[in-house]
């Protein structure tokens, strides 16, 4: 759970550009938006509904719920067209009824016998009037009704009450003479009907004195409790609430992108997820080395205490305890496509193999881009192919190169051959790779990538130790698969991968980059990372002081140096390794001057004869 949730805040992080845009993006465009949208006030005004009599003692919920249903029957009456069109034509608004009463809210407020009165528009002044003026216009509607049904009522019982009296009337007269015993019945007969009618009378007059204080009662039982007021603010566009609103969708939004984008994504994203896609173990992760030239990258030369070179030192340790302690002889670097870094990570693992005590040999077998001779700035001469078409007796230490490590070799790729397929496939490269095996502990190849050429396939097969290369969002995870299914075909077992330029903010960095760095050393600064003024500070002194120099040449893709300047590169590294072989030797071991002058006399022969097959259009 724990790594799950680490893996999306890696992810967050990763894209955290894209969440930050589009958050930002959202806020602004809703921020505008909103700035240009036209302002709407508001202004509210409550009515108090009140059925129950002021005067009755005996007013209870009943009464309450009765108002309430009646504040509910008032508020559909407010909206209603010929108060609406009062409303108008008192306030000389431009509209119509409809559209009045669309900017119209009546509200009855919950378990109360109130009803709020809310007007929108954009004239702030104008909403308060039409809230005002139509309470006032429905109050006096409501009196007016009620009045014209008190009356109607009254009339009513008035004339019933007309009608009974003229009962009573008729009543007493027949008996007041019906007299005498023989109208003694009939007299009981119209006593009776008197009284009822009298009853009767009182009980009219009854609710007429009933309906008179209803009338006057229901004359205030609609009343404003509070009126509206000018507005100050506008309540629409809330321009903070919609912009907070908008950055939090576009918050969203662009973290359910980065996601989508990082679940589509076919790039290397973390040592992990190589360990997991190809079912073996990550060597390293270096991080991304600053520098501009290539010698900047050879950081175990360098600085070998820098957090880089520890990278390389853990590969190196996790090499031998892949190889499960047996030692190995020769390592084949590669990647799946030209780019990934594996010719540097050879560089550096041949380094920190010879500071580890071996006697190390650096082959640059990728003879179509060779770049090993310029981490060690040497030129391009003398190497794998010139080694492997040599005539005579000459040895092949001739091809060697020494460099600041005693007991590190290189033996760069040599002139470009027309074919490199068929150099690398040929016999004389067997027996030069075991004629090496013999003098030094371990060779390191740098080959072409897998998936381009077809060389590092032939030069697998006669190695005993394979090391792939990728890099950190670069490599396509399918390149991997591609690359592991070739080296499953080829029946060569992966001693594991370097992940390579591995950024801090990327998920699984660490995983061997920079853990222990500084552990048990003393501080060394890192290589000073070029910054843009220190590079244009650079360009500037260079065009200054630049001198003109010939073009390299591109038969033999070397920076340096061309066949012509064989011989005079041959004399001066066969001074410099005489010199060398009085204190030290040739490169730890006890070669004498004699082999070497042979190796230059035997060069020049060897530049002749190149020069004339160059010459013919070889």
């Amino acid at each position: 759970m724990d790594n799950e949730l680490l893996r999306y805040l890696f992810i967050i992080r990763r894209w955290a550009w894209l969440i930050i845009i589009g958050t930002v993006l959202s806020a602004s465009a809703a921020f505008l938006v909103s700035r240009e949208m036209t302002p709407v006030y508001q202004a509210s005004t409550t009515l108090l509904i009140n059925q129950a009599s002021a005067s009755n003692a005996n007013a209870d919920y009943n009464a309450i719920l009765s108002s309430e249903r009646l504040a509910r029957t008032y508020a559909s009456l407010m909206l209603t067209r010929p108060i609406l069109e009062e409303v108008i034509a008192e306030l000389e608004l431009v509209t119509t009824p409809s559209a009045l009463a669309d900017r119209i809210t009546t509200t009855p407020v919950r378990d109360t016998q109130l009803i709020r009165v809310t007007v929108e528009g954009e004239d702030p002044a104008q909403v308060a009037a039409i809230a005002n003026r139509l309470v006032t216009v429905f109050v006096e509607r409501n009196e007016a009704l009620q009045g014209e049904r008190f009356v109607a009522t009254r009339a009513s019982l008035e004339q019933e009450l007309e009608k009974l009296q003229l009962e009573i009337d008729t009543t007493q007269a027949q008996l007041n003479e019906a007299t005498g015993a023989a109208n003694a019945a009939e007299r009981s007969r119209l006593q009776e009907l008197l009284a009822m009618y009298r009853t009767s009378y009182a009980s009219l007059l009854k609710s007429i004195e009933e309906v008179r204080m209803a009338e006057v009662q229901q004359t205030n039982s609609v009343h404003t409790v509070e009126a509206a007021a000018v507005p100050e603010y506008p309540v629409r566009p809330r321009i903070v609430q919609n912009t907070a609103l908008a950055a939090l969708v576009g918050l969203l939004l662009m973290v359910g992108v980065a996601l989508l984008l990082e679940f589509l994504n076919d790039r290397v994203t973390s040592s992990q997820q190589v360990a997991e896609l190809l079912d073996t173990s990550v060597l390293a992760a270096v991080g991304e080395i600053d520098g501009q030239r290539s010698m900047d990258k050879l950081v175990t030369l360098i600085s070998p205490h820098s957090k880089f070179s520890e990278a390389y030192q853990m590969m190196r340790v996790r090499l031998e305890i892949a190889r499960y302690g047996h030692a190995f002889k020769t390592v084949l670097v590669t990647s799946g496509n030209q780019g990934e870094g594996k010719s540097i990570t050879a560089a550096n693992l041949a380094v920190v193999l010879a500071r580890a005590g071996k006697r190390v040999l650096l082959v640059d077998a990728d003879l179509r881009r060779p770049t090993t001779h310029t981490y060690f700035a040497h030129h391009n001469l003398r190497g794998l192919t010139t080694a492997l078409v040599r005539e005579g007796d000459t040895p092949v230490d001739f091809h060697l190169h020494s460099t600041k490590l005693n007991n590190l070799l290189l033996m760069p790729s040599g002139p470009l051959p027309s074919d490199p397929a068929a150099m690398l496939s040929s016999p004389q490269l067997v027996e030069l790779i075991e004629e090496l095996k013999t003098q030094v502990d371990v060779l390191v190849f740098d080959s072409p990538p897998l998936l381009q050429v077809a060389d590092a396939s032939m030069l697998m097969q006669l190695c005993d130790t394979v090391v792939l290369v990728a890099t950190d969002g670069k490599t396509r995870t399918s390149a991997l698969r591609h690359s592991m299914q070739l080296l499953e075909q080829s029946g060569v077992k992966l001693a594991g991968v370097v992940l390579n330029r591995v950024r801090k903010s990327r998920y699984g960095y660490g995983y061997g980059y920079g853990y222990g760095y500084g552990y048990g050393y003393g501080y060394e600064p890192e290589p000073e990372k070029l910054t843009w003024r220190r590079r244009l500070r650079r360009m500037w002194r260079r065009l200054l002081g630049r001198k003109a120099a010939p073009q390299p040449s591109t038969a033999s893709g070397v920076a340096g140096g061309d066949w012509e300047d064989l011989t005079a590169i041959e004399q001066m590294e066969t001074t410099h390794a005489n010199g060398q072989n009085g204190h030290n030797g040739h490169n730890g071991q006890n070669s004498q001057p004699q082999p070497v002058q042979q190796k230059s006399d035997t060069g020049r022969q060897q530049s002749s004869r190149s020069r004339g097959r160059r010459r013919s259009g070889d």
